[in-house]
């Protein structure tokens, strides 16, 4: 009888550590983002003006209010032409998901960061112009906030 409880006792220590070992290598690490100072004037401009963003082709037309993105963009993000609009396609479509689920979500989420769904379909072609802003505000959104829209980590 005792080597049975021995044994069952070290079975369930057994266990017990590798589900912690399992636990803690599953964890999710926050890295850490390097704010620049120029970053960080962009993010407190409080004077920007607006962004569109828009295709008349498509009828699609978004305006950028957040402080800041317009002087963020202009100084800060990479340049148009940078990324390839399959790339940008790609980001935003992941990202829209995301943001769609949070806005969704206004007692587990901030409503006042994720204020409305975007309409943003896989297929249609929104052209460069769309697809580079709309990515740029989502790095720039990322960044700001402290916030993640997926696995990617919101780097310049």
């Amino acid at each position: 009888m005792k080597k049975k409880i021995k044994v069952k006792n070290l079975l369930v220590l057994f266990t017990c550590s590798i589900t912690l070992a399992l636990l803690s290598s599953c964890g999710t690490s926050k890295e850490v983002l390097s704010i620049s100072e120029e970053e960080k004037l962009a993010f407190a401009a409080e004077d920007d003006e607006p962004v569109i963003i828009a295709n008349e082709d498509v009828e699609y037309e978004i305006t950028i209010i957040d402080p800041g993105f317009y002087t963020w963009l202009k100084s800060v993000a990479k340049p148009e032409g940078y990324y390839s609009q399959g790339f940008l396609e790609n980001r935003n479509m992941l990202m829209v998901l995301e943001w769609n689920q949070r806005a969704i979500q206004p007692n587990r989420f901030n409503p006042d960061l994720y204020l409305m769904q975007i309409d943003y379909k896989n297929g249609i072609d929104y052209g460069y112009d769309v697809n580079y802003k709309m990515y740029n505000y989502f790095i720039f959104f990322q960044r700001k906030y402290n916030q993640r829209l997926g696995a990617f980590v919101p780097r310049i």
